[in-house]
């Protein structure tokens, strides 16, 4: 009985020490695990790094590129590109004008009825629809014919038997934010796509004239204007850019590699698939989020929207960040440390954003000597420096939407101007104002006098 005894506890002892070396050994291969997406994430955290010094690096390479671009056609990858608005409203403009904004995914339709001096503006009716994907690589005829047909739609809204409009042919202001060469302030030819469009067919053409095909094909009688006034800062690059192995991927994956380098790093069109791509790359590093989900290999199925929504979760189990982690990108019951990494993934790409766009809008400030480096001082930080108060419109969701931007964005400022001369400098959101501006020069340079108009 004696040798039975000794020999089943011999067994047990033998049995319990193989578990616990199972139990060790999965702690240490989770250790390791966890240690490689730790790696990643300090990686990125590193490559994505604006100090002061690194952000007014790019404030003077700004500012350069913007000089070399006014200096000489092609000098820069900024293009500075001429306008020939050779006046501006002067306030006294009455009539209801048009306006069409495309600056990316959607587009905005727009009414504006002045009163002259004493009303201004005296309504506004706007309208935003986004732009079919296929419509982004399809035919120059298609995209113009939705753009019209958009535009007849909201027309016929207006308002039945209204003698100012009747009495004449209506006037458009067109705002076209890609990089045009105009050749008047009725005529532009479009150098190259940006921003997710391809559309091989219009590259080289006349837009004003491509739009107006669009009005006569829809049976639309429009004088049209085009309003550029456009620097295309996403085309701005210099070697102090933060850039990360996920930022060459992107480039080298996208429509246009090696082109908008700025707007990639910086814009809500391409935030969200950086979040993305570090994700997948911890994914592919180590099984914290679970086996890689066809969603997740996806270009841009990741929204800035949703970015936003991650970053600024405030639950105590972020229950937001597992809501769109499941949804969006096909991950499911991920622990809590592991939601703490995404927010973390989130905040390091956003802040970066934010950091580069507020060194952008120095670099301009720059240019034209309100950075507070020119004048009576050039010694930052100095109270008794002469300052003039600049006013910076921003208009989009990132920056009206997303506060954890709009406030690394601030935050860049003060760091890059130091609070004396940032005080003077005011961001100030504003809605529809290319499209308003657009509606503005139509009615600035109509071919209708003041005088023959009476506004109904």
């Amino acid at each position: 009985m004696g040798r039975v005894t000794l020999g089943l506890a011999v067994g047990v002892a033998v049995v319990a020490c193989a578990v616990a070396g199972v139990v060790v050994g999965r702690r240490v291969r989770s250790r390791r695990k966890w240690g490689r997406v730790v790696g990643v994430l300090r990686e990125l955290e590193e490559s994505c790094e604006t100090t002061v010094g690194r952000l007014r690096q790019v404030v003077d390479a700004m500012a350069v590129e913007m000089h070399a671009g006014l200096a000489s056609e092609g000098g820069s990858k900024l293009k500075m590109l001429l306008t020939f608005v050779d006046h501006l409203p002067t306030g006294s403009e009455v009539g209801t004008y048009y306006a069409l904004d495309l600056g990316g995914t959607n587009f905005r339709v727009l009414r504006v009825q002045l009163g002259g001096r004493l009303s201004s503006i005296l309504s506004k009716d706007v309208e935003l629809q986004p732009i079919p994907q296929h419509l982004m690589r399809s035919t120059s005829e298609d995209l113009f014919d939705f753009i019209a047909s958009t535009l007849k739609q909201f027309i016929e809204k207006e308002e039945n038997g209204s003698k100012f409009s009747s009495l004449r042919t209506r006037e458009l202001g067109f705002t076209f934010s890609f990089p045009v060469k105009q050749m008047s302030l009725c005529s532009g030819i479009l150098l190259k796509w940006t921003k997710g469009f391809a559309i091989e067919d219009m590259v080289g053409k006349e837009v004003v004239e491509c739009l107006r095909a669009g009005l006569t094909r829809n049976g639309l009688d429009m004088q049209v204007a085009v309003l550029v006034v456009n620097m295309e800062w996403g085309n701005f690059w210099s070697s102090h850019l933060p850039r990360t192995p996920y930022d060459i991927d992107l480039d080298a994956e996208s429509p246009n590699p090696n082109d908008q380098g700025f707007e990639k790093m910086i814009s809500g069109m391409y935030l969200g698939d950086i979040v993305r791509r570090v994700i997948l790359r911890m994914s592919q590093e180590s099984d914290i989020f679970g086996p890689v989900s066809s969603s997740l290999l996806e270009p841009f199925i990741l929204h800035t929207p949703f970015v936003a929504k991650m970053h600024e979760d405030d639950s105590s189990d972020l229950q937001e960040v597992a809501r769109i982690l499941k949804e969006k990108l096909e991950i499911s019951e991920v622990p809590l440390k592991v939601r703490k990494l995404v927010v973390r993934i989130c905040d390091v790409v956003t802040r970066r954003a934010a950091r580069l766009a507020a060194a952008g809008i120095v670099g301009i400030l720059k240019k034209i000597g309100r950075d507070g480096t020119g004048g009576i001082s050039s010694v930052r930080g100095r109270s008794d420096i002469k300052m003039r108060r600049t006013v910076v419109a921003i208009e989009g969701a990132l920056y009206t939407g997303y506060t954890m931007f709009r406030e690394y964005l601030h935050e860049a400022l003060n760091d890059i101007l130091g609070e004396e001369i940032a005080q003077h400098v005011i961001l100030r959101a504003t809605e529809d104002g290319s499209g308003i501006g657009a509606a503005l020069l139509a009615a600035s340079h109509s071919s209708y006098s003041v005088d023959s108009v009476q506004l109904i």
